[in-house]
């Protein structure tokens, strides 16, 4: 009989969850035998996906998550066994940074490439929230501590960092559009050009530059086919859910109604 594990990494070798399949894995057995917890690093949406599976497999295991505040994209996952009775911390920290925004401008971009440039690892690392002059850093607590002292220039500005609270954040309000479009075909350039408001050919360039993900994986060619629930993310677009597929028109064209995130 194969166990969870064989199972669960069978299912993700060879796809871009396969490194965080085994991670987490390892810290899912890891509060099995210790029948306490562990804590992951931040998970994208396809982690949490996959960290969801993980617990689904293993009997008195369960898992919670937290980004930091409601709505948060990337978020810790916490696995832990049903006799452990202790409630242990997600231990999150938030930090801002600041700068003189009307000397410069600077993006989402810009400062994920200062943190990389600090040599920091992007699953250390939770949501990065910009305004103007200002950007909050979700990270671990210990990532924190590093940032304060470390993070002092993002692009040409010089910035000044401080701890805050995470209570100052608010909750992520995502507005939505309905669309109703026919399309060619399922394929996933048709409906990204349905649900972004673009041409096929801007949608397959989009692809080919690796700027579309199909439910939070890259998709390697424009002719993979979508179904109900799948979600399309465009960077710096937002992301595009397929909400139901209605069946062909008499042209033979197929009728779907998709919600896009913006």
């Amino acid at each position: 009989m194969t166990t969870a594990r064989e199972r669960i990494l069978r299912y993700y070798k060879g796809t871009e969850g396969e490194a965080v399949s085994v991670q987490l894995v390892d810290l899912a057995e890891q509060a099995m035998r210790t029948q306490k917890f562990r804590l992951t690093p931040f998970l994208d949406p396809y982690g949490v996906e996959i960290a969801e599976t993980v617990a689904a497999s293993y009997d008195g295991l369960t898992v919670q998550y937290d980004g930091g505040y409601q709505g948060a994209e990337r978020q810790r996952a916490m696995f832990t066994h049903d006799a452990f009775g202790g409630k242990p911390s997600f231990d999150i920290a938030v930090i801002k940074a600041e700068w003189k925004s009307d000397f410069c401008y600077l993006t989402h971009r810009d400062v994920l490439g200062a943190l990389m440039g600090l040599g920091i690892e992007r699953d250390t690392l939770g949501d990065i929230l910009v305004a103007s002059g200002t950007a909050r850093i979700l990270t671990t607590k210990q990532m924190a501590e590093y940032l304060l002292t470390n993070l002092t220039q993002i692009g040409a500005a010089a910035v000044h960092c401080e701890a805050d609270e995470l209570s100052a954040i608010a909750p992520r309000e995502e507005r939505t559009k309905e669309i109703t479009a026919t399309v060619a075909s399922l394929r996933v350039d048709s409906i990204a050009a349905a649900g972004f408001g673009m041409s096929r050919s801007r949608a397959a360039a989009d692809i080919e530059a690796d700027k579309l993900k199909l439910n939070w994986q890259s998709v390697k060619n424009a002719s993979v086919t979508v179904g109900e629930g799948d979600i399309l993310s465009l960077r710096g677009r937002g992301r595009v859910e397929v909400v139901e597929v209605r069946g062909k028109t008499k042209k033979g064209r197929v009728g779907v109604s998709l919600k896009r995130y913006i």
